[in-house]
């Protein structure tokens, strides 16, 4: 936990309504002046047959807060099986259930759920809902289908303390930006499967000025170019636009240029329509589905605009991503600094 996310106590309270025999729930934030202590002091008391925690502070053990969190959540958690997932989320009573359903298969290492958006009535908000219903969540069907499930996604990471040992514990990932994606992809490359729940959780998207929002894509933008280099500079081909766009103004007759461009907007929507409406249920990308152009328009120039600089901002504080890893530019800053303090000496 870090700070306060729109409906933060109704998100909160339906982990503590689901249907599932015994399980405990566990908060960790840094500093107890954080504005979720008193939320989660409230929860405690509403809910009193509930097992709750919070825990305050944490060991430093790398460069991502929220790791350093989980480093210290798993380590008190009593129970073999840890569930983990961002403070944004909201699910309905079967959601423990479904998610640790597919444990019962012997060969399943982690389980992750894809979310569908509740978007304020904003454009930032709006564009976000709608390019991660359209977009994301087709990208990630598309890769379960070429290479299978090869990592995990934060809006629930489930997993075992066996396999969790077996990659060096959440310890190990203290200096990784995506450590969803890290997490995924060690236990993947220990022979274990991952698996896509079809539990879809619900996830808030809060208001965003277009210059906030546009800052937000290219941090996922920069940190996704570290994770799958190959993978992003392939992104190119599947940018419908733009390459409807440039074949309709190389078109011998308006004709042909009308085709590319009206073959674009009927394939796009149709994806969208078929991904985010009828597949997620998405109800932000139902009533917003007009913004799907603008928004693969916007995530092109976000694309371009990756590849001029490794630099990230999150939570204030700026960050270069090298290898996936985060590397603060305050530590830089300071290291080069004391170098030519000892060249001087």
């Amino acid at each position: 936990m870090r700070g306060l996310d729109p409906k933060a106590y109704e998100n909160y309270a339906t982990f503590c309504r689901l249907d599932y025999p015994e399980y405990e729930l566990l908060f960790c934030v840094s500093d107890p002046d954080d504005p979720a202590v008193p939320v989660i002091e409230n929860l405690i008391r509403n809910f009193p047959g509930r097992s709750i925690s919070l825990l305050v502070g944490t060991e430093h053990w790398g460069a991502n807060e929220k790791v350093n969190k989980l480093c210290r959540l798993a380590r008190e958690a009593k129970y073999d099986l840890l569930v983990i997932s961002d403070s944004d989320i909201c699910v309905d009573s079967n959601y423990l259930r479904t998610v640790v359903a597919p444990f019962r298969d012997p060969k399943v290492g982690a389980v992750t759920c894809m979310y569908a958006g509740v978007a304020e009535h904003q454009l930032g908000a709006e564009l976000e809902a709608v390019g991660a219903a359209s977009d994301f969540s087709a990208g990630v069907l598309v890769a379960r289908s070429l290479q299978g499930m090869t990592f995990a996604m934060g809006s629930t990471m489930a997993t075992t303390r066996g396999r969790l040992a077996e990659i060096g514990g959440f310890e190990s990932l203290a200096d990784q930006h995506s450590d969803d994606f890290e997490l995924g992809r060690r236990i993947a490359a220990g022979g274990w499967k991952v698996d896509l729940s079809g539990y879809v959780v619900c996830t808030m998207y809060p208001a965003r000025t277009t210059h906030n929002y546009f800052e937000h894509q290219l941090r996922w933008a920069r940190t996704t170019r570290e994770c799958r280099p190959w993978g992003y500079l392939g992104m190119v081909l599947t940018y419908g636009l733009p390459w409807s766009l440039a074949a309709a103004l190389v078109a011998p007759s308006w004709t042909v240029a009308a085709c590319y461009l009206g073959g674009y907007v009927v394939l796009r929507f149709l994806m969208a329509w078929t991904v985010g409406v009828w597949g997620l249920r998405d109800a932000v990308l139902r009533r917003k589905l007009w913004l799907v152009p603008v928004r693969d328009a916007l995530a092109f120039l976000v694309w371009l605009t990756s590849f001029s600089s490794r630099r990230i901002q999150w939570r204030g504080l700026e960050f270069n991503v090298a290898n996936g890893r985060m590397i603060p530019v305050a530590s830089r800053v300071m290291a080069a600094a004391d170098s030519s303090v000892n060249e001087s000496v």
